[in-house]
């Protein structure tokens, strides 16, 4: 997960960077054009890794994952680091709502609550009346609710399907529609692009893969709070390298989003073990 994380994090770094000479567009048609090419000797060694049987379903996974990768990097490159970052934590939020509506996952009390608390933080963040709105915080926006379709999807994918068959999926079936959103802004980019879009696409490759990984070795309830290092690296990038100053509600609501989204998956975890000990028959005393 700490992998995951920096990667991630210097990504989001290598987009505010690349940005400025090259369009959020083709930076992603790069990323998934050079991240697909980073997997490719993995279904190359697995070649029955890829099955069509689901392809509805990774279909679904990889539109949503696709309008949030565009939505994401745009936002990173218009906004500032740690704003886009706190609402981008609201998925997990929005994802539990989506279970609910389109899972048939029950929502007790509890998570209710901390639902409520969490988009209570992204008020914080936003301010509405106080904070100007600008277009890359309204697509961040637009970002958090794709990217918790996404979440959606992906949990009913790995319930049967290989972690590294669908991040595979995805990134294959991002790249053709990347690829027409980019020739529409399209110009070549200079020289000095190239090694930050060849290394935003291993990046992303790699923190997907980490990402399914830690996942597929611990429970989320473990590896989520570890998702800090990647908040605290982003907003210290935002800071270091790009002079970005924030202010403390802006801190504080990002804090209480991460929270949040820490106990909801502290409630899922204590869930899931419950139902598996009351599955367990009884042993005659």
């Amino acid at each position: 997960m700490i992998v995951s994380c920096a990667c991630f994090a210097s990504m989001w770094m290598m987009i505010r960077a690349v940005s400025q000479a090259v369009h959020s567009f083709e930076v992603v048609f790069f990323r998934n054009l050079i991240g697909t090419l980073v997997l490719l000797p993995m279904l190359l060694h697995t070649p029955g890794l890829l099955r069509s049987d689901k392809i509805g379903s990774h279909l679904r996974r990889a539109t949503s994952g696709f309008i949030a990768t565009l939505a994401t990097f745009y936002a990173v490159a218009h906004a500032p680091l740690a704003t886009v970052m706190s609402i981008n934590y609201t998925a997990p939020l929005f994802a539990t709502l989506g279970a609910a509506l389109f899972l048939g996952e029950r929502i007790r009390a509890r998570r209710v609550a901390a639902v409520a608390v969490g988009f209570i933080g992204m008020l914080i963040v936003l301010r509405p009346g106080s904070v100007p709105l600008t277009t890359g915080v309204l697509v961040s926006m637009v970002s958090a609710v794709s990217t918790a379709f996404s979440i959606v999807a992906i949990r009913a994918l790995v319930a049967s399907d290989d972690s590294r068959a669908v991040t595979l999926w995805a990134f294959l079936l991002m790249l053709p529609p990347s690829l027409i959103a980019a020739l529409f802004v399209w110009t070549w980019p200079p020289a000095s692009a190239w090694p930050l879009l060849i290394a935003i696409g291993v990046v992303a490759a790699l923190g997907q893969l980490s990402l399914s990984r830690a996942f597929s070795l611990a429970e989320a309830s473990a590896i989520l709070p570890y998702d800090f290092v990647r908040f605290g690296l982003i907003t210290l990038g935002g800071v270091l390298i790009f002079g970005e100053r924030y202010d403390a509600l802006t801190l504080l609501g990002g804090a209480i989003i991460l929270g949040s989204t820490i106990y909801l998956a502290l409630r899922e975890a204590k869930v899931a073990r419950d139902a598996r000990a009351a599955s367990l028959p009884e042993t005659p005393s």
